[in-house]
């Protein structure tokens, strides 16, 4: 198979979809790799390491999309790249689709075969591709919160940890997926005041066994989240519905409650923000103010730490990659049931039951014969 890697043109994206060492793996089974010149400088891999380890370097984006069976991204298509997909193409990557309607149509429209990576279900019924950056942004929230809080950013003036005779800031974790236990991870280390809410009793019980005692656990309902909305010195919006939109927590109305120049990072904006007045910003301009509240909505932002995300995401998708190239989209799938419920849409076709939902639209099974 000839598999594509072409360079991320979405803005401030740094990272890039295969190592050299995938290259070298594809290579050795036979397979075929054209990956554009510079796909790999905001990982800080050369385009030389990619030569040494067997890949055909190309020097335009178009040389890739006109001819790789197999594209492997990291974000999703954007705009000016909707024209080079293709019929009887499989396109592998971040996807998103319930979170944009613009990009469901045009990229439906192409008949192109969508393989979603955060959609694909690991053999215990876990997401194993969007994991490793859920890990990264979680992370990254706090490092960001405690950035914004800073009175030159707009923010409270608040200094995450305190000092002595000082009390911590305050922080609010909507959701104890992958992105609130990590983020609760640092904010705890920071020794800063930490609650987390979520709807599962069990993992909130879970979260009570591994977190110090400066993180506490509270169930997620209508009045705890305004309650926590008052005290919030930093909220972080982490829920998550696999494939589905992300349910809104937090109007307008409620950012009244919330102290001038409290921080919202609103981490599942990429699936459309739990926070109403939410809406995407880049790591150019990461943050804007409505209601006296710093809103940050960065929708790639596990891009910013190019180097740490690329490896971090290659580790898990390669061997997803190296079933579709040595088995195609039917043996892959007949073998992998998770690699079916990845498939996001086929030969102009939703197979996703969660973005026909979202947008309405015609909803058909994927299954591996059709």
């Amino acid at each position: 198979m000839l598999i594509g890697v072409p360079r991320e043109v979405k803005k401030d994206e740094y990272r890039v979809a295969m190592l050299p060492v995938g290259v070298a793996e594809l290579t050795r089974a036979g397979h075929r790799v054209l990956v554009e010149a510079g796909a790999g400088l905001g990982s800080g891999l050369s385009d030389a390491q990619y030569q040494e380890a067997g890949a055909e370097l190309v020097n335009t984006a178009d040389e890739v999309w006109n001819h790789a069976d197999l594209i492997v991204k990291v974000k999703e298509p954007q705009a000016s790249e909707w024209p080079k997909l293709r019929p009887g193409q499989m396109l592998f990557t971040y996807l998103h689709f319930a979170a944009d309607a613009e990009l469901t149509k045009n990229v439906l429209a192409t008949g192109v075969t969508a393989i979603a990576y955060e959609t694909l279900r690991g053999p215990r019924g876990d997401l194993p591709l969007l994991t490793p950056m859920s890990e990264v942004a979680g992370r990254m929230s706090i490092q960001e919160g405690a950035k914004f809080l800073e009175r030159p950013q707009e923010g409270r003036g608040i200094l995450l940890g305190g000092v002595p005779g000082v009390a911590p800031a305050h922080i609010t974790i909507l959701g104890g997926g992958v992105v609130g236990k990590n983020a609760a991870q640092i904010a705890a280390g920071f020794q800063a005041d930490v609650v987390v809410l979520d709807i599962s009793v069990d993992r909130l019980r879970y979260l009570e066994d591994i977190f110090p005692p400066n993180v506490n656990t509270l169930f997620s309902d209508r009045y705890n989240i305004r309650e926590e909305l008052r005290l919030a010195d930093l909220v972080i919006g982490g829920v998550l519905v696999p494939g589905a939109r992300a349910p809104q927590l937090v109007s307008r109305e409620d950012l009244k409650l919330m102290k001038p120049g409290a921080v919202i990072i609103d981490v599942c904006i990429d699936q459309g923000g739990c926070i109403e007045t939410s809406r995407p910003t880049t790591h150019s301009e990461p943050t804007y103010v409505i209601d006296q509240i710093v809103h940050y909505c960065v929708t790639n932002m596990p891009g910013a730490v190019g180097r740490t995300s690329t490896y971090a995401l290659c580790n898990v998708t390669l061997p997803y990659v190296m079933k579709l190239a040595n088995l195609g989209l039917m043996g892959a799938t007949q073998t992998d049931p998770g690699i079916s419920e990845a498939v996001n849409m086929h030969a102009g076709h939703v197979t996703n039951a969660a973005v026909a939902r979202t947008f309405s639209l015609p909803f058909v099974e994927w299954t591996s014969g059709s």
